[in-house]
């Protein structure tokens, strides 16, 4: 079964995306993107497509524009992730049957979404909504709406997350940094799906 987590790496150049993101993989995170701030993402994509278009969902973060969902989609990508709701970008991303996980921090962000079609709902940055925040809003989101904290959860905290209501979540810099190895980030990848995974037992 697929982990819902989205494995974020943030800054990785083209040249060592496939090396950290077959780590990534092996450890069970099958959906993987690539924030449009990182240098030459969309080399850093189509190589990823290239190289495990089989087997996980790659695509972008930090997806602003419809126009930038046109490009990521030319590079293969399906996946679009944004640190905002612009329904504009979620209406493109659908129309060309990507998965769109825009940002949301209030109901109202959070309707606005749904209502243009997002696949689910990224609460960023979740550390600053906190989790009786979180769990006001899913409190009165229709029922089989998908939400996924990102920002400040990681191996520490997803037990709590996961009991007080969140379905997945973005791993960023608990999973990727610029400038970490491959193994390193390996490593990382194995701890988070073990606690993700350790917190359906609690």
């Amino acid at each position: 079964m697929t982990l819902p987590l989205i494995g974020i790496l943030r800054g990785v150049k083209p040249d060592e995306a496939v090396d950290i993101a077959r780590e990534v993989l092996e450890a069970g995170i099958t959906q993987i993107e690539v924030p449009l701030n990182s240098p030459d993402p969309f080399t850093s994509i189509s190589l990823l497509v290239e190289a495990f278009g089989e087997r996980a969902v790659i695509g972008a973060g930090t997806v602003l524009i419809p126009e930038q969902v046109r490009e990521v989609y030319d590079a293969g990508g399906r996946l679009i992730v944004s640190p905002n709701c612009r329904p504009s970008v979620i209406e493109e991303t659908r129309r060309l049957g990507m998965a769109s996980w825009p940002g949301i921090v209030t109901p109202s962000e959070a309707f606005d979404a749904i209502d243009a079609g997002a696949t689910g709902l990224k609460l960023f940055p979740a550390v600053q909504v906190g989790l009786e925040g979180m769990k006001a809003v899913r409190a009165v989101l229709p029922s089989g709406t998908l939400l996924y904290a990102v920002g400040g959860v990681g191996v520490d905290n997803f037990t709590a997350w996961r009991a007080a209501g969140v379905d997945g979540a973005g791993l960023g810099s608990a999973l990727y940094k610029p400038g970490q190895t491959p193994a390193e980030v390996g490593r990382q990848a194995k701890a988070l799906v073990a606690a993700w995974e350790a917190g359906a037992q609690a």
